[in-house]
C-alpha cells in the first residue's frame, strides 16, 4: 500500500496513520479534512505527508473514512464511486448498521470493509492521536464476506500487524452490544457531569472536591458532541433499550435506600464486583 488517504484526521484516523507509517515507511499518507487547522496540525506532527482533496481518492490504495457517522453514510457511496477496482475503503465508525445498508447494493460494495476499532479517549483532533492507541485493542469487522477476499485480507493483515485482535460480527449485533458497552457509558458520563453542573453552582467547589472517582467517571463527558450526537441518533433504538435497563437498576437502587435495605445494596455491589474478574480475564 503506497497511497493512503485518511479522511478525517482525528484521534482514530491520526493514530491509524501513525501505525501505518511505522509499518509501511514507503507509503505516502494524504490527509483530507474540512478543518484546515487539523490538516496543518497533522502535517506539523508528521501524521500525514501531504494534503489532498476528496477527488484524489481515485489514486488511492487505501482510504480510511474517519468522520462522524452521519457524514460517513453520505460520503461513503460517493467515495466508492470514485475509487479504482483495486482500492480498499474502510470506515472506523461506532455504528455499523446504517453504513452497511447504504452501500449494500453499490456496484463497488466489494471494495468496502466495515470496521470498528474498540479504542479511544475523550480527546479529539490530530493532537489527540498517538501510536499506542490501537495495539492490543479489538477491531470488530462486519460483513467481511461482502468484501473482495484480497482486499479484506489486506485490511486484516494491517490490523494484525498493528497488534489488534479481530472479531467478526453482523452489523445489528455490533450496534446492540456497543450500545451497552460504549454508548451507555458516554451518556452516563455526560449526565453525571450535567447533574453536578446543575447542582453545584460554584465552579471552585467542583474543582476542589472532585476526587479521582468523580474524575474518572465523568472523563467521557469531555468527548465531542459533534461526534457522539450522530452516534446516538443512528443507534437510537438500542440506546433507548440500554437506558431503560440502566434506569431500572438506578430506580431499584434508590428504592433499596428508601427502604433502608443496605444488606441488599451490599449484595448488589458485591455481585457487581465480578465485573473486575471479567475485565481482568480479558486483559
Amino acid at each position: 500500500m503506497k497511497n493512503i488517504y485518511i479522511i478525517g484526521i482525528g484521534l482514530i484516523g491520526g493514530s491509524l496513520a501513525l501505525n501505518i507509517k511505522k509499518l509501511h515507511p514507503e507509503a505516502v499518507i494524504y490527509g483530507i479534512d474540512n478543518n484546515p487547522k487539523h490538516l496543518e496540525e497533522a502535517l506539523s506532527l508528521h501524521i500525514i505527508d501531504a494534503k489532498a482533496e476528496i477527488e484524489d481518492v481515485k489514486k488511492a490504495d487505501l482510504v480510511v473514512l474517519s468522520i462522524p457517522v452521519d457524514t460517513s453514510v453520505i460520503e461513503l457511496p460517493k467515495i466508492l464511486d470514485m475509487v479504482s477496482d483495486e482500492t480498499l475503503v474502510i470506515d472506523v465508525g461506532s455504528t455499523k448498521s446504517d453504513i452497511c445498508k447504504v452501500v449494500d447494493k453499490h456496484p463497488k460494495r466489494r471494495n468496502f470493509l466495515a470496521t470498528h476499532p474498540i479504542s479511544g479517549t475523550e480527546f479529539s483532533g490530530p493532537k489527540a492521536a498517538f501510536m499506542e492507541l490501537l495495539p492490543n485493542k479489538t477491531n470488530i469487522i462486519c460483513e467481511v464476506e461482502k468484501t473482495a477476499f484480497k482486499l479484506q485480507q489486506k485490511a486484516i493483515d494491517l490490523f494484525v500487524n498493528i497488534g489488534m485482535r479481530i472479531r467478526y460480527m453482523n452489523p445489528e449485533a455490533h450496534d446492540k452490544h456497543i450500545a451497552y458497552m460504549s454508548h451507555l457509558s458516554h451518556i452516563s458520563s455526560f449526565m453525571l457531569g450535567k447533574t453536578v453542573i446543575d447542582k453545584e453552582k460554584n465552579e471552585r467547589d467542583i474543582f476542589d472536591m472532585a476526587g479521582s472517582g468523580f474524575e474518572s467517571t465523568v472523563r467521557l463527558a469531555k468527548s465531542s458532541p459533534e461526534m457522539w450526537t450522530p452516534i446516538f441518533e443512528q443507534n437510537k433504538i438500542n440506546v433507548i433499550e440500554t437506558l431503560e435497563d440502566y434506569i431500572k437498576n438506578l430506580t431499584q437502587f434508590k428504592e433499596l435506600m428508601q427502604q433502608d435495605d443496605f444488606d441488599a445494596i451490599f449484595r448488589e455491589m458485591k455481585n457487581t464486583n465480578y465485573i473486575k474478574q471479567i475485565l481482568k480475564g480479558i486483559a
